[in-house]
């Protein structure tokens, strides 16, 4: 293993920082967004690249204006949509997906922690969930660890992890549209959204399933490759399920029919109810591989990376 130093730097608005390595700018971490509340404002990792600078991300497509490379995100929470974009509804009043004024915003608070450690640099930011309301209804506490950057087999990690807290001092619903009504829609939580070039990428998992068997199923990582636009070559984004402290099993969120996205779902099919005072801990990663894989390729990869 060739290992590379990261470098961090910040933005003198205080909107944003840069995450380095090998020469290239891997990660931009957007923590103050200029983002209108229609979409959910949130921080955002975007643009993400792999070593050799080659884009594994997209940013604000036209069919989904509030994806936004890889972010926390909660589709429904008591109510409130901290996902952005109309919200899933069944039954009256409305049916499907319907816009309301219910969107919620994560505001960043400070940085408790930025560290640059020989090999890996880690953040830990302290931020406030508001509902539409302008009441705080989460306290969070999330830490970002970039590590592992390897020139010589091309790759890189992230380690996301976070604490969310209830301070509503009412019981909080952590669901998603799947859990009020939409069949495989259980998108929540920790979502990567792949370049529009990786529509109909590969997608594998570790159970063995490939493709859109994959959705709602639990396994230990999940990977998308697929070929690059602009630039040649391809490369491999790996994610891992993680761990959860709900009861709630941790499920796929995984496409690339329509286009392709990983997301390991804390609440794909079933809500987790958080009480007043408690805390949902939730810890994940994802690395970013400079060339595509097989099958064979992406499980001796996971193997050396994992958890």
């Amino acid at each position: 293993m060739s290992d590379t130093h990261f470098d961090i730097r910040h933005d003198d608005a205080g909107t944003e920082l840069v995450v380095s390595a090998a020469g290239t700018d891997l990660a931009t971490y957007v923590y103050r967004p200029d983002t209108p509340i229609e979409e959910s404002p949130k921080p955002y990792l975007y643009p993400l690249r792999t070593l050799s600078g080659a884009p594994v991300g997209v940013y604000r497509p036209w069919d989904h204006r509030w994806h936004k490379g890889l972010q926390l995100t909660w589709s429904h929470l008591s109510g409130d949509n901290f996902w952005g974009g109309p919200t899933f509804t069944q039954g009256a009043p409305g049916h499907g997906y319907v816009w309301r004024e219910n969107h919620g915003r994560q505001l960043h608070r400070d940085f408790a922690t930025q560290e640059k450690a020989g090999s890996e640099v880690t953040i830990a930011q302290n931020l406030d969930w508001v509902a539409s309301s302008d009441e705080t209804w989460i306290d969070e506490t999330r830490t970002l660890r970039f590590h592992s950057a390897d020139t010589t087999a091309g790759t890189w990690a992230l380690d996301f992890s976070t604490a969310l807290t209830n301070v509503h001092g009412e019981p909080l619903q952590l669901g998603s549209p799947t859990t009020h009504g939409r069949p495989n829609a259980g998108y929540t939580g920790l979502f990567w959204r792949g370049p529009r070039a990786w529509t109909g990428a590969d997608v594998h998992a570790a159970d063995g399933n490939q493709g859109d068997a994959v959705m709602g199923t639990r396994a230990a990582w999940a990977a998308v490759t697929s070929d690059h636009d602009e630039v040649d070559g391809g490369a491999t984004v790996l994610a891992y399920a993680g761990t959860t402290s709900a009861a709630v099993p941790l499920k796929w969120f995984a496409r690339s029919s329509a286009f392709a996205c990983l997301n390991p779902s804390p609440a794909f099919d079933t809500e987790i109810k958080l009480e007043p005072g408690e805390t949902l801990s939730l810890n994940h990663r994802f690395v970013f591989i400079d060339r595509k894989l097989e099958r064979h390729e992406i499980e001796s990869m996971a193997e050396r990376h994992a958890l």
